[in-house]
């Protein structure tokens, strides 16, 4: 019985739009390009994301820091990192993207303009954010030496690389930045890339881009998550709606009807998830259950009603 629940939870969560936490915030950390070629990738590469991340997803202009140039020295990013703490509150979520050059020397670095901030620097900048979700993607060489050390509950880890021996220079960031604005990335077709989705469209263009240029693969894309996957496969970048993807015309009346209680259900299944910690865990599953059979259905009339027009 507790299998086939499994089965039918995960079933009703493939129909599903994404249930969000409260705020997400974002920074993304531009480091020391290195020559005016990386400079403009590296630029590229932070306004793909964050135009995905407010146009896409609507996630808040104020709660999305980009630092770049003098901005990405030590001192403005652990002030970045500071401020983001005293502004967000418990069951939010913080992504961090890092994107530049990398080294490892045994510790694990990621360049910036002055003095470099260490891994063990990010383990302590990250401790502030001990009751909410964190992703960390460090786009950098050598980035595989971020993983064991800043691995930890309730947070998703993302390197290029595997390991810190991995020297050359990864294409995996401009793979992972592109997902967001790309709806091939959408796997379940539910109108949002998750951190898990970005990730496997990445990794698999990475190997094709070798593939095709007859390369060895020199890079090896790790995610690390600390709830079993539970978080990379359910953190999106912020909470635009997902009605695009469903085909949704909202100057229909009945179509708009069926969207605002869909909205609604999932309101009711995001607070649910934040008094889980308060429940019998069976109650929770039952009320779970229930809230997405409902929302499934939902979303299933939506997209019938838009296939019905279209015809």
């Amino acid at each position: 019985m507790k299998t086939r629940n499994l089965f039918v939870l995960s079933f009703l969560l493939s129909f599903a739009t994404p249930v969000f936490a409260q705020q997400t915030y974002i920074l993304v950390v531009t480091g020391v390009p290195g020559d005016e070629e990386h400079a403009k990738k590296f630029d590229a590469w932070s306004k793909t994301f964050v135009d995905a991340a407010e146009a896409r997803e609507k996630v808040p202009h104020d709660n999305i820091v980009s630092l770049s140039g003098p901005q990405s020295a030590k001192a403005g990013v652990e002030k970045a990192f500071t401020d983001l703490a005293a502004k967000a509150k418990p069951n939010d979520s913080l992504l961090v993207l890092l994107i530049g050059h990398g080294a490892s020397d045994g510790t694990g670095t990621f360049n910036l303009p002055g003095p470099d901030l260490t891994v063990a620097d990010y383990a302590r900048l990250l401790g502030k954010f001990a009751s909410q979700r964190v992703v960390l993607v460090n786009t950098a060489s050598s980035s595989g030496a971020f993983l064991e050390p800043l691995a930890g509950p309730n947070r998703v880890i993302v390197t290029s690389t595997k390991t810190g021996r991995e020297y050359n220079e990864p294409e995996f960031g401009q793979y992972f930045v592109a997902a967001f604005a790309d709806d091939a990335a959408d796997r379940d077709r539910n109108g949002h890339v998750s951190i898990s989705e970005a990730f496997d469209y990445a990794a698999t263009k990475v190997k094709q881009d070798y593939q095709q240029k007859s390369l060895i693969l020199t890079e090896h894309a790790t995610l690390l998550d600390g709830s079993d996957g539970r978080i990379a496969s359910a953190f999106f970048l912020g909470i635009g709606r997902g009605d695009a993807a469903l085909n949704a015309d909202l100057s229909d009346p009945e179509t708009k009807k069926l969207v605002d209680e869909k909205d609604a259900l999932e309101k009711e299944i995001a607070a649910l998830q934040l008094r889980r910690p308060s429940m019998d865990e069976k109650a929770y599953s039952v009320q779970l259950e229930k809230l997405l059979t409902d929302l499934a259905l939902k979303t299933k009339a939506i997209r019938d009603r838009a296939a019905k027009a279209k015809s």
